[in-house]
């Protein structure tokens, strides 16, 4: 049973910074994962990509969050990390970490991120 926990939320000024980290379980090495990804839902509006990472090394960002954030991985510790660094009050959001295989999707359970301007 894969199993995805985030952590590193919290609350944090605008202009702060923050790390997310996701903690992957019950997969072998999330190497094997076709991509690895953060996605944020705000209130009242949609679930969206943030970032992502495929398997060999590609990275991906959102227009809004391009310069600011940096999604990385460790292979050998199940890993994966989102650092935030600029934040700004419309990036609140509950944040979740996602993974993707060829035959189906994992998700976490999701961190809340709170910027106060």
């Amino acid at each position: 049973q894969v199993q995805l926990v985030e952590s590193g939320g919290g609350l944090v000024q605008a202009g702060g910074s923050l790390t997310l980290s996701c903690a992957v379980s019950g997969s072998g090495s999330i190497f094997s994962f076709v991509t690895m990804g953060w996605y944020r839902q705000a209130p009242g509006k949609q679930r969206e990509l943030v970032a992502n990472i495929i398997r060999n090394g590609v990275t991906n960002y959102a227009d809004s969050v391009k310069g600011r954030f940096t999604i990385s991985r460790d292979n050998a510790k199940n890993m994966v990390y989102l650092q935030m660094n600029s934040l700004k009050p419309e990036d609140t959001a509950v944040y979740y970490c996602k993974a993707v295989q060829v035959w189906g999707d994992y998700w976490g359970q999701g961190t809340q991120v709170t910027v106060s301007s």
